[in-house]
């Protein structure tokens, strides 16, 4: 009750808390929003006939839409797009001298990178759109239903302008977040669309776990489920909270009369220190095979075999999706984690001002003790968080259930969120303290 009446009795923070959920609703009133187009009636049939429920794929991905699929929403795509076009720009500064030259410059050239992916996600969610109506073509053909067939060109131009649009809409909601409210808008709107649908995900499983007569092996069931969510809710919490603290040293300095410096401080370096972006990362890669199987009905032979054996293989439930998903989030872990920290410019800027690890030289041997450092800390926290991905589908066997499988990347996701969110209230509460002092 403390921590709250400090939030409470904070104005600005109040504000930005509000802000933030004001944005939301807004986020949830445009998951509402119909693509224009098909017949509502039609669209409710469709739903009814409970085709989300069984195809796995488009399962998967409205859990992570919020259910905006279910809804045959504007916002289907949520913020996947630019995460896809983040991920790229992300890459093109490693591998175009360009892009890390405008790394380099500081804000002003982050923005400019910023730029580029907002740029580039608007042809990436004309593709993802196309795909996803070329799914639900599939799907609702496979019902006998005909509301999403023989679309005309201006059909599919509204259609996927609508989807386009939410997702730019849903984008610049995220900006805004991290701009003017707190935590990372972009993160906050993905973990609010996960909690929209835990509800309902957790009734289908539960309905599933029930089906037909009670037994005791049910029960079992249930508490060994509820058992290790505990577990590895606790285990995200430590690994995410846990870190080794480098200790760091400043010279004395004699000015006039005067006696500077001498403090001694230490660098924290976090086990997990790019959060879940690895997990968000991985997600919107292991995507791709679901948005590819609209190829699945091409003229072309060949291509629709490869496209039906990618989404086949590759479905959210199969043990290549999880052999990938383990390989993909240990992989984004170290690359994400060297976006945000980078040895040479921390030892560049800890000569610069002075200070220097105890036995360590400044310069280039501080910066290769903090790559070994580094490297070390984040291989334990990659691996923790692919076994944590990949721990679900260990499960399966047990449980017979799709949705568990989902629910462990939506765990990561919502954890590890909600403990950004709370340090970064820590943050401004601690802020705020200093100014009253």
């Amino acid at each position: 009750m403390g921590y709250l009446k400090r939030i409470f009795a904070s104005k600005d923070l109040l504000k930005k808390i509000l802000f933030v959920v004001g944005l939301l609703f807004v986020y949830r009133f445009i998951s509402h929003i119909p693509i224009p187009g098909p017949d509502p009636k039609l669209v409710k049939d469709f739903l009814s006939s409970n085709i989300l429920g069984n195809n796995q794929v488009l399962s998967f991905l409205d859990i992570f839409s919020g259910g905006s699929i279910s809804r045959f929403s504007i916002a289907m795509l949520a913020v996947g797009p630019y995460i896809t076009a983040s991920i790229i720009t992300q890459l093109l500064t490693i591998v175009v001298p360009s892009f890390e030259s405008l790394n380099k410059e500081g804000e002003q050239g982050r923005n400019k990178i910023n730029q580029y992916s907002r740029l580039m996600a608007i042809p990436i969610a004309l593709v993802e759109g196309f795909g996803m109506i070329r799914l639900l073509q599939s799907a609702s053909s496979g019902a006998n239903m005909t509301f999403l067939n023989n679309l005309s060109i201006w059909q599919w131009a509204v259609m996927l302008s609508s989807i386009t649009a939410g997702t730019m809409i849903l984008m610049w909601l995220g900006e805004l977040i991290t701009e003017k409210g707190i935590g990372n808008g972009i993160s906050i709107i993905i973990f609010s669309g996960i909690i929209a649908k835990l509800p309902q995900t957790i009734g289908q499983t539960m309905q599933k776990l029930f089906i037909g007569d009670f037994e005791a092996t049910e029960l079992i069931k249930v508490v060994l489920i509820a058992g290790l969510t505990v577990l590895v809710i606790s285990l995200i919490v430590f690994i995410t909270e846990a870190m080794r603290k480098i200790p760091i040293s400043y010279a004395k300095k004699i000015r006039g009369d005067k006696l500077y410096g001498g403090i001694d401080t230490f660098l924290p370096l976090k086990l997990n220190m790019s959060g879940v972006i690895p997990i968000i990362f991985a997600s919107a890669f292991m995507n791709i095979p679901s948005f590819i199987g609209f190829l699945s009905t091409a003229k072309t032979q060949w291509i629709a075999n490869a496209s039906k054996f990618i989404q086949t293989t590759f479905a959210p439930t199969a043990n290549a999706y999880g052999i990938a998903l383990f390989v993909l989030v240990f992989t984004f872990t170290f690359f994400s984690t060297y976006i945000y920290f980078k040895p040479n410019e921390v030892a560049e800027n800890l000569q610069k001002q002075g200070g220097f690890i105890p036995g360590i030289r400044p310069g280039t041997q501080t910066e290769k003790y903090l790559n070994f450092l580094i490297n070390r800390i984040t291989l334990w926290g990659a691996i923790f968080l692919s076994m944590i991905a990949v721990l679900p589908f260990l499960l399966k066997p047990i449980t017979n259930d799709p949705n568990l499988v989902v629910g462990g990347t939506s765990m990561l996701i919502v954890v590890g969120v909600a403990i950004e969110i709370k340090s970064q209230l820590d943050a401004q509460l601690i802020t705020r303290s200093y100014e009253e002092f």
